[in-house]
């Protein structure tokens, strides 16, 4: 071996030699950087040179989910939910009526609940979810149907499942769709059911009986089993209307015959508007009967009144033409569900409020259309009415006291109220049209303020009555809310309308809506106000809910 072949290549020689170097050397002329170059062994998350790093306290064990995370640390714990206070007590009062209890606990946050009661009416392998959530939903579906507030028919709902050990549910009620949801536990799915309200129906009868259904299960003495339920259940669904057809139609000529008197009608008035009110029934029947939907049975019911009054007009006749068309209306107002929207929108459920109003609105409009189509036509043939005629109606209070008990007491006819209750609604009906009276007539105070008072005491007394029976409330307001309905003020802003004044009916019918909400208000304010005066729980110190700044 020659010197040359023995002699081993430099390090500067091996790095410029393209033989025994790849094309990842440094090329000549450049500065090699000295020290150690970065390991090749690094990927691209290594951490780079000059960043410092924590280093972690230990390594964290593999766990399950719920175990304490390592980076959590007492000292610097967030905030605890419960606060060091501890949440008030709640205690609920057992003789209260399960409305008020289940309501108390509705309007509160879910940790807060008490506990249920031992659950007495559960089977050895304890209750059939699926079963108690479909009975709930039934028993929903029909206080739903029948009218009853959005906030009343959760607390049924909520009663129904507590009374069979069913803690951990959440009842939501809209206008056509109902919803339950029940978690056995914090890890436990959880199982949800719903039903769609299609068909409605006003019958206060069902609805009472639905109440006491209701009652008996939250009764812990009662001991009603899931196939008894469903057996009463399937009874109140096969029950008969109290009153039959004919009995209806002569209760809406009543109705009419009645409102009349009170905007200052007679005898003649009296039977012109009560013929006319029948008429209007049976042509809705008909309508009914072929399927047309209720907008336009309204608007059909609405024009024989009207057609009656522009008759008389155009006959010279010397009566109040108007009072006939102002009772014709009183009959078709939709006051139950104007009522049951406000009460609605006033308790936070918002979407169901705006469905309520928006079929007020559909029913007002089917009226305003009958009623003008007849207008229109009586002015073209040279009728022309005189609202004046019928603005006669502060001499004969006792009279008006008397029209107003008997509208009362046909309103609840047509609402298919039980027997039992109908003396206690006229008397609230004429207590009603008695203090609205005595504060617009004899003290002079504008009416709205006078319908919200007399609205009032009507939601007040409503409300203890159906406390007094454990039942709804209902069929002791809705009924005797009726000689308080706008259907003056409403026709006069037709008829306005009607003869091409319309800045004057628009006013008109402004007051007729500022009357329809003070009902509204007044009763669910006279409704609040009883149940401040019964001890249930915290339900006169819950706090109100934080919605005042939008959030």
């Amino acid at each position: 071996m020659t010197e040359a072949e023995d002699r081993k290549p430099t390090s500067d020689e091996a790095r410029y030699d393209p033989e025994i170097t790849s094309e990842f050397a440094v090329p000549a002329g450049i500065a090699a950087p000295e020290g150690g170059g970065e390991p090749e062994t690094t990927s691209e998350f290594a951490v780079p040179k000059g960043l410092a790093t924590r280093q972690p306290v230990s390594a964290e064990p593999e766990g399950s989910a719920f175990s304490t995370p390592s980076v959590y640390s007492s000292e610097d714990a967030p905030p605890v939910f419960t606060p060091a206070s501890g949440f008030p007590a709640v205690s609920l009062v057992k003789d209260a009526p399960w409305q008020d209890r289940m309501r108390t606990m509705l309007r509160m946050p879910v940790a807060e609940r008490p506990a249920p009661e031992p659950v007495q009416k559960a089977e050895e392998g304890g209750p059939a979810v699926p079963r108690v959530l479909d009975l709930t939903l039934r028993i929903g579906e029909l206080l739903l149907a029948g009218g009853e507030g959005a906030e009343d028919v959760e607390a049924a709902m909520f009663a129904v499942c507590r009374s069979y050990g069913l803690d951990r549910c959440e009842p939501n009620v809209t206008f056509t769709l109902l919803a339950i949801s029940y978690q056995p536990s914090l890890v436990d799915d959880p199982v949800t059911a719903s039903r769609t309200v299609r068909r409605r129906g006003t019958d206060y009868t069902r609805l009472a009986a639905v109440f006491r259904l209701v009652d008996d299960l939250t009764d812990p003495e009662a001991h009603v089993s899931l196939e008894e339920a469903y057996r009463r259940l399937a009874e109140i669904r096969r029950n008969r209307h109290p009153y039959p057809g004919w009995a209806l139609t002569a209760a809406s000529g009543l109705l009419a015959g009645a409102a009349s008197v009170l905007v200052g009608g007679d005898l003649l008035v009296f039977v012109a508007a009560a013929v006319g009110a029948m008429l209007g029934d049976r042509l809705a029947w008909l309508c009914a009967g072929r399927g047309l939907p209720e907008f336009y049975q309204f608007m059909v019911a609405a024009m024989p009144p009207a057609a009656i009054g522009v008759a008389f007009a155009l006959a010279h006749i010397d009566v109040a033409a108007s009072a006939v068309v102002t009772g014709g209306l009183f009959a078709l107002l939709p006051g139950r569900a104007l009522v049951a929207g406000v009460q609605d929108g006033l308790t936070g459920f918002y979407i169901t409020a705006s469905a309520r109003l928006l079929e007020v609105m559909y029913f007002f409009v089917g009226i305003v259309i009958g009623v003008l189509t007849i207008l229109y036509f009586g002015l073209k043939l040279g009728g022309r009415l005189n609202p004046d005629v019928a603005l006669n109606t502060s001499e004969r209070p006792l009279l008006q006291i008397a029209a107003s008990m008997v509208l009362s007491l046909t309103f609840a006819v047509l609402l298919q109220q039980e027997r039992s209750t109908v003396l206690a609604v006229t008397l609230n009906g004429g207590v009603a049209w008695s203090v609205y009276g005595a504060m617009h007539y004899a003290g002079g105070i504008s009416p709205v303020a006078s319908t919200a008072v007399a609205a009032g005491l009507v939601g007040l007394f409503g409300q203890l009555l159906s406390r007094f029976r454990f039942a709804s409330a209902l069929p002791y307001t809705t009924a005797a809310i009726g000689p308080l309905l706008p259907g003056s003020a409403t026709y006069f802003g037709l008829l306005s309308m009607a003869q091409n004044e319309v800045d004057k009916g628009l006013v008109s019918l402004a007051k007729a809506a500022s009357l329809a909400m003070a009902i509204a208000i007044g009763v669910n304010l006279g409704s609040e106000i009883s149940r401040l005066t019964l001890r249930v729980g915290s339900a006169g110190k819950r706090r109100a809910a934080k919605r005042t700044r939008g959030f």
